[in-house]
């Protein structure tokens, strides 16, 4: 099979399209014909040598999300048969022709989606359903600010929380990502690069902040949540080390959290993505919510796709297209 390689730490221009051997599906796995693959941010830092791949995953093939169609099944699997169309997280391997995938991690495509639209799904839906609506516990009628308000995880957040009934804020770079925010429902988008986003939003008071910033951003997240108000991270591009006032923390009895989802077990994943099944692909289905696609690139071209991500100009996910006679 083709697949997209990391050759070496780098920039883009280390990826480089080879051919390897096809993976065999064990207990309770199926072998998935890839149809459409995401790019996401930690693909980027895995390429630069940041994010090494679990055990057991090619770690040298990025790709932490697939759709395509079930190719063949382990011994054990019963949920699943070839001809079947999923999307999956995955822990690595999905810029590649054929990829294996944990059966019971496996979703069904929504329905009226396309596969490059499901393909964009698991790794930003499986993030926000576990970071804003488990570990943060966001509830109907309550108020959450999401910062990086256009990436694919951002678009996301801001449609769950809206269609569930939260009151969404965000932030982005730009005026043209903040009206995209605005118009997919955040009642205001704060473009950080012209305003302080804590003068702007101070006379709200949040509920839960999903935060991938963290550096300097932390004592203005702090100040801006509400009495028992729920700060959590899935990243910290801008540093990872923060000064915290406990006693503030106590006072007001806030909550710091947050997460990562690649290393976690098959059985968390599998529980994850049938909570998300029961929940949140009725919203996809009913057109409640929608995957945002800014750009699908052919998968031989995954290092444009990379420096796109690089530049954080786009709104919404990017796609590698792996098989266009099945996207097509």
């Amino acid at each position: 099979m083709k697949a997209v390689i990391i050759s070496e730490s780098g920039g883009p221009e280390v990826l480089k399209l080879e051919e390897r051997p096809m993976p065999v599906p064990g207990f309770n796995e199926v072998l998935i014909k890839v149809a459409a693959a995401g790019v996401n941010r930690p693909d980027v830092f895995q390429r630069k040598g940041h994010y090494p791949s679990p055990p057991g995953v090619a770690a040298d093939i990025p790709g932490l999300e697939v759709s395509g169609l079930v190719a063949a099944c382990g011994e054990g699997v019963v949920k699943w048969q070839p001809g079947d169309a999923v999307c999956v997280l995955i822990g690595g391997g999905g810029y590649a022709e054929y990829v294996v995938a944990h059966a019971d991690v496996c979703l069904s495509i929504p329905a009226g989606l396309s596969f490059e639209e499901a393909a964009g799904l698991p790794e930003t839906v499986f993030t926000v359903w576990h970071n804003v609506f488990q570990r943060g516990k966001l509830k109907e009628g309550e108020t959450l600010l999401v910062h990086g308000g256009t990436s694919g995880i951002g678009t996301t957040a801001i449609q769950l929380a809206r269609a569930l009934g939260s009151q969404v804020y965000a932030t982005a770079g730009s005026d043209e990502k903040g009206a995209a925010a605005e118009a997919m429902g955040a009642l205001k988008c704060v473009n950080y690069k012209v305003s302080d986003f804590f003068d702007e939003l101070q006379h709200v008071g949040f509920d839960v902040i999903l935060d991938m910033i963290g550096g300097d951003y932390m004592d203005r997240n702090i100040r801006l949540l509400k009495e028992e108000g729920r700060l959590v991270f899935i990243n910290a591009v801008r540093g990872n080390k923060v000064q915290l006032d406990i006693a503030d923390l106590m006072r007001r009895r806030l909550t710091v959290t947050g997460s990562t989802l690649r290393a976690r077990n098959n059985e968390f994943k599998a529980a994850l993505a049938e909570e998300i099944r029961q929940i949140v692909w009725p919203l996809f289905e009913s057109q409640n919510v929608k995957p945002i696609i800014y750009r699908t690139f052919p998968l031989a071209n995954a290092a444009s796709a990379h420096a796109l991500m690089e530049d954080s100009d786009h709104i919404g996910k990017i796609v590698l297209s792996v098989d266009r006679d099945l996207t097509n």
